[in-house]
């Protein structure tokens, strides 16, 4: 880790205690994990130290692993303009569990923690206005969940014969193939050159 972003990590630490579970490097760039609960309070402190003075909220996002038991990252980065320096702060949490607004702290925060919602389900209280933002009224399910059907749920198109928009099941003209990029080919009765799969057939 370079020695400015040693020097943050363990300013940051020192100054949050066991609300920084981890801090790591990538890319140049200084990750803290930290306490859900604590998301508000490290966020403040993140924006008002003198030491820190990271007032650029620039992005949240989710991150999906369904295999775990507290499935979401929730991803917070901010930038410092006056020290020219970035910090990535991650929380975890599940469907269930909801995280803590920040939009008090950051008022850029509202739309992001609506998109979060909206893409993955994650919920957020004391938020002034959470409703979806980027799909349709009535939409079904949270579209960037990795258990999510690449095809959805519905359809949409516009019914010329009724004059409006009609939401229809999901039809498929085909079976979705199974893919697995050994063969170039799929269905001569001869064997191609370079067809490993036909191959051991």
């Amino acid at each position: 880790m370079p020695a400015a972003l040693n020097d943050l990590a363990a300013h940051i630490s020192d100054r949050l205690g066991s609300s920084v579970t981890s801090t790591s490097c990538a890319y140049d760039q200084l990750t803290l994990t930290v306490a859900r609960d604590s998301i508000v309070e490290v966020l403040t402190l993140l924006r008002d130290d003198p030491g820190c003075k990271f007032e650029v909220l620039i992005d949240i996002c989710g991150v999906d692993y369904p295999e775990r038991k507290e499935r979401f990252d929730v991803v917070y980065h901010l930038l410092s303009p006056r020290l020219n320096q970035r910090v990535r702060v991650k929380i975890t949490t599940d469907e269930a569990t909801p995280v803590a607004s920040v939009n008090n702290v950051f008022p850029a925060a509202n739309w992001y923690e609506r998109e979060a919602y909206d893409l993955y389900g994650i919920r957020f209280t004391g938020h002034p206005d959470l409703r979806r933002i980027l799909t349709d009224y009535g939409f079904q399910g949270y579209p960037m969940r990795k258990d999510f059907p690449l095809t959805g749920y519905v359809e949409v198109r516009y019914d010329d014969e009724k004059k409006r928009v009609v939401y229809e099941p999901v039809k498929l003209t085909q079976e979705f193939r199974e893919f697995d990029f050994e063969s170039p080919w799929e269905g001569p009765n001869y064997v191609l050159p370079g067809d490993e799969k036909a191959g051991r057939a």
